[in-house]
């Protein structure tokens, strides 16, 4: 991933271009990278380690997400239509 790209989602999710950690901007590094990595399987069927990794940070968003939704509602309704995910 570029590091401008990162900063830009650190911007846009986080408080600062510094804050690496609050749980949406790992929720939105992590859409970015699955978007990325489903592009990369459709051109490479056969890579089942990549797939692999896919299932595991799909695993990892789900759980930040339903932390946020028991912690702020709002926050996750916001992080949901402005990432385009769907629930």
């Amino acid at each position: 991933m570029k590091i401008n790209k990162k900063k830009e989602i650190f911007k846009t999710y986080g408080k600062s271009i510094y804050d690496t950690g609050s749980s949406n901007v790992q929720i939105a590094i992590f859409t970015y990278r699955i978007n990325y990595l489903s592009q990369h399987l459709k051109n490479n069927k056969k890579d089942f380690n990549t797939e692999r990794a896919l299932v595991k940070l799909v695993g990892k968003r789900k759980k930040l997400l339903r932390y946020i939704e028991k912690r702020d509602i709002n926050g996750y309704k916001n992080i949901i239509k402005n990432l385009g995910l769907r629930k």
